[in-house]
């Protein structure tokens, strides 16, 4: 008696048997890689506490999805190798039925994996402060101890920066301290826009008379990419610019200097509000 006939009735090898050692084997290959080989490499990176926390939140879904993607998969090249038609066959395949095990089984996991996510984000965006993101004017959870509070201002086509905590002074480009809490308030002198500062891990929509707070903890001192990430008009794309993480004492000499350098310009702006009455007038600049 052959080895195949040996694995099933009538000579038919036992095509699950076979098939769950090829995935399982795959799964064990591919899990490694995932986690260890492509997870660092995720961006945004680990510029700080909110981009390290993506790095890990795309690694874990990354980690679940792999199992699934060589089920997927290896199931394709199985069925390509096993069950296709032998050249000059004109065979009509047989008869199949639905498997209610399968069915079941198939529905318990999946719905097992969409349940331990949707609990997972949960946990982590509570966790996170929002993870980067806008929470709107009152978020869930706050980080504790002292915060350094930057008001980002958007209109077409630039971000600028109110510092309330010095002397409300608005500045062009955007220094933060390493290792300082930083609580962005996010809002818009015309249209819609989006702050991302890109490396820091940090996306808020940028609305008209709305502020949307973004919590972050810059980590390393290296400089990061802004951009606007919501099409707001002709130029766009020119919305950008690169700010910077430096150190403590550099940030303090810094933000003096500009409060020396734009002393008259901040005489003459409204005094500081979590959102402002939009100046269709300074569009454009």
């Amino acid at each position: 008696m052959s080895a195949q006939a040996q694995d099933h009735p009538g000579g038919e090898p036992n095509h699950a048997r076979r098939f769950g050692t090829i995935w399982l084997i795959a799964t064990l290959i591919g899990l490694p890689v995932a986690i260890f080989v492509i997870g660092p490499i995720i961006p945004p990176g680990n510029a700080s506490d909110a981009a390290s926390g993506q790095v890990t939140d795309a690694t874990v879904l990354l980690a679940m999805a792999t199992p699934v993607l060589m089920l997927i998969v290896c199931y394709l090249f199985y069925a390509i190798f096993n069950f296709r038609q032998q050249p000059g066959a004109m065979l009509e395949g047989p008869a199949i039925q639905g498997d209610s095990q399968v069915q079941l089984l198939w529905i318990v996991i999946t719905s097992a994996l969409v349940l331990a996510l949707a609990i997972y984000g949960s946990v982590r965006l509570l966790s996170g402060y929002g993870a980067g993101s806008g929470s709107g004017a009152t978020p869930l959870t706050k980080p504790s101890g002292p915060k350094l509070r930057v008001q980002v201002i958007a209109q077409q086509w630039a971000f600028t920066y109110r510092w309330p905590q010095y002397g409300g002074v608005e500045t062009p480009h955007l220094v933060l301290p390493v290792g300082a809490q930083v609580e962005f308030n996010v809002t818009s002198l015309d249209v819609i826009h989006s702050f991302w500062a890109i490396q820091l891990g940090v996306k808020a929509d940028a609305n008209p008379q709305v502020n949307n707070i973004a919590f972050v903890r810059p980590e390393k001192r290296e400089p990061f990419e802004i951009r606007c990430s919501e099409l707001c008009g002709i130029w766009h794309g020119e919305m950008w610019d690169t700010g910077r993480v430096v150190a403590p004492s550099e940030f303090q000499l810094w933000i003096a200097a500009q409060r020396i350098k734009f002393a008259t310009a901040t005489k003459e702006l409204p005094p500081f509000s979590l959102t402002y009455q939009p100046e269709p007038t300074r569009r454009g600049g």
